[in-house]
């Protein structure tokens, strides 16, 4: 997988830890529960389903946190800077973030949010731009010597090495 998709994809494992993070401790999980119960023709408010199904989404939780790290590290690892990886990472998280609040608690952001969020993917495209601008501008030639030295030379400055 490319940096990229590798980016992409710990944003949207860190937007669903925060989902299952929020079911974890919220009221609509109680709906939920009672809803479960009443499935199986169980008491609605009981608590041992409740439980059950909180320390799932506690589980989930967790998996999802584990899978986001082990996605963006590798991301880090392949991609070209820090930088792009946790802004793509960040982007990806805030829009996810922002459809499931939508989606699953009704919550409306304000247009500040969505102002914050066009700035930050405005950046991302910004800072990926100079970042090939500044690849275009530096070559590096590498040269061996009689001596068995390897120099390398590109944007005005000459190494000499082993």
């Amino acid at each position: 997988m490319s940096w990229l998709h590798l980016a992409v994809g710990s944003g949207l494992a860190a937007a669903f830890n925060g989902l299952f993070a929020k079911l974890t401790t919220t009221v609509l999980t109680t709906s939920l529960s009672s809803s479960i119960a009443s499935l199986f023709s169980l008491p609605a408010d009981s608590k041992a389903v409740e439980y059950v199904v909180r320390g799932m989404f506690f589980g989930l939780n967790l998996l999802f946190n584990a899978i986001m790290w082990g996605l963006f590290t590798t991301a880090l690892a392949k991609g070209p800077t820090a930088t792009k990886v946790s802004i793509v990472n960040t982007s990806a998280n805030f829009m996810t973030t922002a459809f499931l609040g939508w989606a699953i608690f009704a919550e409306c952001l304000p247009p500040t949010w969505w102002l914050g969020a066009g700035l930050l993917i405005a950046g991302n495209v910004i800072i990926g731009r100079r970042d090939e601008e500044d690849k275009k501008d530096v070559t590096y030639q590498a040269v061996a010597t009689d001596d068995g030295e390897l120099r390398t030379s590109g944007g005005g400055a000459e190494r000499k090495g082993k």
